[in-house]
């Protein structure tokens, strides 16, 4: 059964990921911002970022609910019949057991916790270039395995050579010509985020493999598992920060909850349940590119040969690999001749 079966083509999911990742690229400077505009710690941060995003995911789905029951309501008034989610023209999805939604959604929650909390960790432990490179470039390395190990998807040579080039493009980019500050902690936690990425990924992906990928939902039971997982250690650090410039913190609170988390969280998981995951995490290695193009188009920093020659990299591996993932959902829909 094809990946557009289930309501998302192959294509457009790629796309929602490109935008997913530059959105991304803007939040750990809205971070450092708010380190500094605050003492409000690491996990305090994540907690906001994740409580504020879940009001705007459930708020959005009670909307599209609201409308779809309009719209259902106006087709069965026109004499149209529809059953259950099977309609005319589209594929019937199958419903995923709550047990099994649910236990999923803790796993991705959690995952979703770690990976959010030790990147802002990392940031404030050593700094945001050494922490963006550790985290992104060890996630499709991590993820690779993980996804031959648990989903048997074989990356190729390709694919290999892709992560590889995206990973060197990605040091270049944040690390070449700059001074960077590299501190164990950092690293680890550096280390720790990216394996929490790399679960989200396969969980999500697995989901979408067996016919149970609902994006909405999936996003709304994650941040409702995050913000559980994420309020006790939010407590202990001090949950209301102090700062001088309220003003900026609650608009900098504000982007993290609306473009780098409601909507981009939601764009990623209606991808990743269809593309894989290896290509999920190398495509989300333009999170540096959306950063750089950010630094030089609105705060003025020169594009030195180095920014240019690590972005063109980055792009030039995760163009190939999408190319890539195109020809293989094209030839997984087309039908066999006997």
């Amino acid at each position: 059964m094809s990946n557009a079966a289930f309501g998302l083509p192959v294509g457009r999911g790629l796309l929602y990921l490109i935008v997913a990742g530059v959105t991304w690229g803007t939040a750990g400077a809205a971070a450092s911002l708010a380190y500094g505009a605050s003492d409000i710690g690491p996990v305090a941060l994540s907690f906001w970022r994740c409580a504020a995003g879940l009001a705007l995911l459930v708020a959005a789905r009670l909307l599209r609910t609201r409308g779809a029951r309009a719209v259902a309501r106006g087709a069965v008034v026109r004499g149209a019949v529809v059953r259950g989610t099977a309609v005319r023209g589209t594929a019937v999805r199958e419903r995923e057991p709550l047990r099994d939604k649910v236990s999923r959604a803790c796993v991705a929650g959690v995952c979703l916790a770690v990976f959010q909390t030790a990147y802002f960790a990392s940031v404030e432990a050593t700094g945001l270039a050494v922490a963006t490179v550790v985290t992104l470039g060890a996630g499709p390395v991590l993820t690779a395995l993980g996804a031959r190990l648990t989903l048997g998807e074989r990356l190729g040579q390709g694919g290999s050579f892709a992560v590889v080039g995206a990973v060197a493009g990605l040091v270049v980019l944040v690390l070449g010509g700059e001074s960077a500050s590299v501190r164990p902690w950092g690293v680890l936690f550096g280390l720790v985020s990216a394996a929490g990425c790399c679960g989200m990924t396969l969980v999500t992906r697995g989901r979408g493999r067996t016919g149970g990928a609902d994006a909405a939902g999936t996003s709304v039971w994650t941040f409702a598992v995050c913000s559980l997982c994420l309020l006790p250690f939010a407590l202990a650090e001090g949950l209301v920060p102090h700062t001088g410039r309220p003003g900026l913190l609650l608009w900098l609170l504000a982007y993290l909850a609306t473009v780098p988390t409601a909507l981009a969280y939601a764009l990623y998981f209606a991808a990743a349940a269809v593309v894989r995951p290896t290509t999920v995490s190398v495509i989300m290695l333009l999170e540096p590119v959306g950063a750089a193009v950010l630094a030089v188009g609105l705060f003025g920093e020169p594009l030195t040969p180095t920014t240019l020659a690590g972005t063109l990299l980055m792009l030039g591996s995760v163009a190939g690999l999408a190319a890539a993932e195109r020809r293989r959902a094209t030839d997984e829909e087309e039908p066999v001749l006997a």
